[in-house]
Order: structure tokens, then C-alpha cells, then sequence
């Protein structure tokens, strides 16, 4: 197997060139927006790699990328592959900023290798560009990931917004399928604004919540008895007929909670239980 001797000298000697051609490649492979990336920023990054790349060929193994010397190299490629995961590149121009390199590497191997040694070379440059390529792909498949999760974790907060109705009156409007996730997202929200608003009666509004089965009506028993044990008293509103047909055929016991057919009527409920007087006043003429 070679030693990388010749590859490394290539990386040294004939690195502003190997530059320019590795450029010009990925901007005419890749048909570079200009929207994701400035070609400064591009040719940034290709420099910073081909820094990196240098110096992990001097120290380590060509077999294998995976060892200490090659951990800058890897924290290059996972730094790359996570701004490209967030300016919205795809998987495939990801790894193209690995396997481009391989035509500018390759015509350099042909000008210098030894005829006897150039399909040795060619492979082993191949090999080693092929680990990279499998590395960043899988690294920007990881940061996609997280940005994915991260977004739905704050499009959870997002809709299962607590709001304040009155003094010591918190809602929090369910809209949507209600699974463990997001009643974990419901309940620290609520428990939060509860201590925060200092409220003594919450509203659990589930209107918008297209089913009840008894996964959800579970999730519904235990925010009421985490809100109970903050001080706070629960109602449920948006009890429909269908609703409660169900609640009733499943056997769910709502043990003292209360429960309205609309969110005017449970605030109607939640004021008076809060010591106010709602009362209708003629309109002024």
C-alpha cells in the first residue's frame, strides 16, 4: 500500500493550483447558488480542508480516517456539513465537496506518479476521498436530524401557546393530536405559567383536538393532577357530544374536574371561581 509520500508532496507543492482547479470543479459540478454561498466562502472552506487534509496525510494512515490524526479533519467536515444542513443544501452537494476533489487529484497523479505506481496511487487517493465522502454525508445526515427535531420542538412550544384570560386565570388551547411528546410540552408550559401568573384555575381548552381515545384522555387526567398539585384547579372545555360518547364508552373517569362545552363557558366558570361578577350591561346608546 503507498504511503502517501507522493500524495502529500501534491498537497504541499501544488496547493494554489490544486486549489483553483478544486474551485472551478465544485462550481461547475454543483451549479453554485449564490443564495447558500458565496464563492469566498466556498473557496474558504476548500482551502481550510485541503490545510487539514495535508496534515493528517503527513501523520496518519491512508487506510483508515478514523484515527486521532485524522480528528481535525473529521471537526472540519462536521463543521462544513452543519452550516450546509442550515443554509438548506441537499445531501448530494454535500458530499460533493468531497468526491470533486478527486478529478483535480487525480490529473496531478497522472503528471506525477510513475507509470507502474499510478493505479495504486489513483487507489488509494479514491479510497481515502471515498471515507471522507461517506463521512460528511453521514454527518449532515446527523446535523439535518437535529435541525428537524429542533424546529418541531419549537413548532410543539409554538402550539400550545398558555395564555392569561383574567387575574388567576390561565388557558392553554389544545389544537391537534395530543401525544406524550406534546403533553409534556403542555404541562411544563402550563405549570410554568401557573407560577408565573400565580393562577388558581387553568383552562385546558381541546376544542381543536379532532379525537379523544384513552392514550389522550390519559394525558388529559395527568396535566390536571401536575396543575392540582401546583395549587391550581383544571377545567375542560370543548367537551363535544362525539367527545363525550367517547369518554363514556372507553370508561375514563374524570374525577371532579370540570368539564364546559365551550371556552366561554368555562371562563364564564373560571372568573366566578376567582371571586368576579360577570354581569350583562346594556350598550350605550
Amino acid at each position: 500500500m503507498p504511503d502517501g509520500t507522493l500524495l502529500q508532496r501534491l498537497l504541499a507543492e501544488d496547493a494554489g493550483r490544486l486549489l483553483d482547479d478544486w474551485t472551478r470543479e465544485q462550481i461547475a459540478s454543483t451549479s453554485l447558488r449564490r443564495d447558500l454561498i458565496s464563492e469566498t466562502e466556498l473557496r474558504q472552506q476548500s482551502a481550510d480542508f485541503l490545510a487539514a487534509l495535508r496534515e493528517a496525510v503527513a501523520r496518519g494512515s491512508l487506510e483508515s480516517v478514523a484515527g486521532p490524526e485524522w480528528a481535525p479533519v473529521r471537526d472540519l467536515l462536521s463543521s462544513v456539513s452543519r452550516s450546509r444542513a442550515l443554509q438548506g443544501f441537499s445531501p448530494s452537494d454535500t458530499a460533493r465537496f468531497v468526491f470533486s476533489l478527486k478529478a483535480p487529484l487525480f490529473a496531478r497523479l497522472r503528471e506525477h506518479a510513475p507509470p507502474e505506481r499510478l493505479g495504486d496511487e489513483t487507489w488509494t487517493v479514491s479510497s481515502l476521498l471515498d471515507q471522507l465522502g461517506l463521512f460528511i454525508t453521514e454527518s449532515f445526515q446527523k446535523s439535518r436530524e437535529e435541525v428537524i427535531a429542533r424546529q418541531q420542538q419549537e413548532l410543539m412550544e409554538l402550539s400550545t401557546p398558555v395564555v392569561k384570560i383574567w387575574e388567576g386565570v390561565v388557558a392553554v388551547p389544545l389544537i391537534g393530536t395530543l401525544d406524550s411528546a406534546r403533553t409534556q410540552v403542555v404541562m411544563e408550559n402550563l405549570l410554568g405559567r401557573i407560577v408565573e401568573n400565580g393562577a388558581s384555575v387553568a383552562i385546558i381548552d381541546i376544542t381543536g383536538v379532532p379525537t379523544v381515545d384513552t392514550l389522550v384522555a390519559q394525558h388529559l387526567i395527568k396535566t390536571v393532577a401536575a396543575a392540582r398539585l401546583m395549587g391550581a384547579e383544571c377545567i375542560i372545555s370543548g367537551i363535544r357530544p362525539q367527545i363525550a360518547q367517547t369518554i363514556v364508552h372507553l370508561g375514563v373517569v374524570l374525577e371532579n374536574v370540570t368539564t364546559k362545552a365551550s371556552l366561554a363557558d368555562a371562563i364564564l366558570v373560571a372568573l366566578r371561581a376567582t371571586g368576579y361578577t360577570v354581569a350583562r350591561v346594556a350598550p350605550r346608546s
